[in-house]
């Protein structure tokens, strides 16, 4: 599929989470940050397995092997992010 060059260019991830980063820090208007790494690893991880998962139209064997994870694992973070049901084998 061509793409127009004129066509705005998806903006890299990269840069995206670089920008959120900085909109971030202008936004805490002095206050302290405290935990980011765990508060940036949920916001990206959780949606980044839910789109994987999705693609693999609900392979979870297919979903780990794209993300080059364990099957298990994934079933943890799943469950953790509840995006499937926690009471599932």
């Amino acid at each position: 599929m061509a793409t127009s060059p004129l066509a705005p260019r998806p903006q890299p991830l990269r840069e995206a989470v670089e920008v959120s980063m900085r909109r971030y820090f202008e936004h805490l208007d002095g206050s302290e940050a405290s935990d980011l790494y765990a508060m940036v690893m949920a916001e990206v991880e959780a949606p980044l397995l839910a789109c994987v998962l999705e693609h693999t139209q609900g392979n979870q064997t297919r979903a780990a092997n794209v993300l080059g994870l364990n099957r298990g694992t994934l079933r943890k973070k799943l469950k953790h992010y509840g995006l499937i049901d926690s009471e599932a084998p």
